[in-house]
């Protein structure tokens, strides 16, 4: 059983008002712990104790000592690795695969930026006048990481990670729903070596934890994963003091299928690129354009393979779907799915609750869909796809990008100059050909538009943990 307290200073604490949090198991709508929640006065300590380590330790360090520390850190995830997935399935109602596939995710992100450490370069750059110029890549200090419910345990690495090696000290703040392993990294950090301090871990509310983050003088940074209304607000907050941010908000991706392309294949992988995880991915392709000529094939056995999904126990190796986070999400997922059936839109599966128990909630596929749908243009955040044909390739990039979003998407064709060409168009920041994969350690990940600003992962996001210097030498 993890710690249920707040992680400051290389030790478990209480909250200074003793106010808790309750965690409810999503499958079984059972309380089974309640985490500690911060105050302001707590977040006041955790942010000093951050500032010391970074002044008097963390930056100071070598880039090797900070590389064994990072490897380390790695290594201790793997070792508690079932544990962590026991604890990230039971917290949010995650399958366990998938719990699994994601802590080892998060033991590679370390792994990657502990290697990245030495790989931060400057430049030497010719000038006019002469002389010797440099540039320097510098820690900020202070860096605040807020980190949602859906993925808590791998994003609270894509932060936390390339911030520390770049010489930051993080201040983490985990989604009231999903503590529980972010405390376990704060602890697993400490034990690897991370410096007490440098990795503070504060649970709370995000109306007054987050904004507090957001307002703090002594945070240079913030690093938000969440809603769109929520980054925005954080970017309003920050700007006070024009505070650096990077935010990865929400999605509405289009899944876009062409005649040529392998049919078979992008029907029946296409429903886990928008139903695992019971569709709370901000990365899910819920927009399906399907060319006219294989509409009808293409629904057929998109909707035979959403039927074979194995929705049930987050705890059974088979269980591919498991319930939604709380009740209020599932109830939010129905409202979308109530206005697709009063609007006249055929239901072709799901949108059902075949589980007495949990918050489960059946994938749906919504046919005969128009662009002003709610269900069409809105982030449902739930386990619902809507599927439209095409017949003009032009046409159809304009509703692709008709979408204040533009984070993630796929395209499936077999004609190289086709996906290049519609690659460009596609106003998204990340894209994947005859694939559905979204997120890789070593490349940039982030959105468009409203989908963010800035980009986690790879060695973009070492470099935006940093200031670049420049450094002018005269000649004597």
């Amino acid at each position: 059983m993890t710690s249920t307290l707040l992680f400051l200073d290389g030790e478990f604490r209480d909250s200074s008002r003793r106010k808790r949090i309750p965690q409810t198991n999503p499958a079984t709508e059972e309380v089974f712990a309640d985490v500690a929640a911060a105050s302001v006065a707590d977040l006041e300590e955790a942010v000093k104790g951050a500032h010391r380590a970074f002044t008097q330790v963390w930056r100071n360090l070598s880039p090797r000592k900070r590389t064994d520390i990072l490897f380390a850190v790695s290594r201790r995830i793997r070792e508690q690795a079932e544990e962590l997935a026991q604890l990230e399935s039971r917290n949010i109602g995650k399958p366990i695969s998938d719990a699994r596939d994601e802590i080892e995710l998060g033991a590679r992100i370390f792994e990657y930026y502990a290697g990245g450490i030495t790989r931060l370069f400057g430049q030497t750059i010719p000038v006019g006048r002469g002389g010797f110029d440099f540039t320097l890549r510098q820690p900020m200090g202070v860096v605040a990481a807020i980190v949602p419910w859906n993925f808590p345990f791998p994003i609270a690495c894509w932060k936390a990670a390339p911030a520390l090696a770049a010489g930051n000290t993080v201040l983490l703040k985990p989604a009231s729903q999903s503590p529980l392993t972010a405390l376990e990294l704060g602890r697993i950090a400490f034990e690897a070596g991370v410096p007490a301090g440098a990795l503070q871990v504060m649970p709370g509310t995000g109306s007054e934890i987050g904004d507090a983050l957001a307002t703090h003088p002594l945070i240079r940074k913030i690093s938000f994963t969440g809603s769109t209304s929520v980054g925005a607000r954080i970017m309003s907050l920050a700007s006070r003091d024009l505070k650096r941010v990077s935010l990865e908000l929400g999605g509405k991706s289009p899944n876009i299928i062409f005649a040529d392309a392998d049919v078979e294949q992008a029907a029946s992988t296409s429903p886990m690129s928008v139903f695992a995880n019971t569709g709370q991915d901000c990365c899910a392709r819920s927009r399906v354009f399907v060319e006219r000529t294989v509409y009808d094939a293409f629904a057929e056995k998109f909707i035979a393979a959403t039927r074979q999904l194995q929705v049930g126990d987050p705890s059974s190796d088979a269980t591919q779907i498991g319930p939604l986070v709380s009740r209020g999400q599932r109830e939010s997922v129905e409202q979308f799915i109530a206005g697709a059936r009063s609007a006249g839109r055929s239901i072709a599966c799901g949108g059902t609750r075949t589980h007495s128990r949990g918050y489960y909630l059946d994938p749906t596929v919504v046919l005969d869909v128009e662009t002003n749908d709610p269900v069409w243009r809105e982030e449902v955040f739930g386990p619902v796809v809507c599927i439209r044909p095409f017949d003009d390739e032009s046409a159809m990039l304009r509703e692709v990008n008709d979408s204040p979003y533009g984070l993630s998407g796929s395209i499936w064709t077999n004609d190289l100059k086709r996906a290049i060409r519609v690659a460009r168009q596609v106003e998204s920041g990340v894209l994947s050909i005859n694939s559905h994969s979204s997120v890789h350690v070593e490349a940039p990940f982030g959105g468009f538009k409203q989908s963010g600003i800035g980009r986690d992962l790879g060695m973009a996001a070492l470099e935006g943990y940093t200031e670049l210097k420049n450094v002018y030498v005269a000649e004597a």
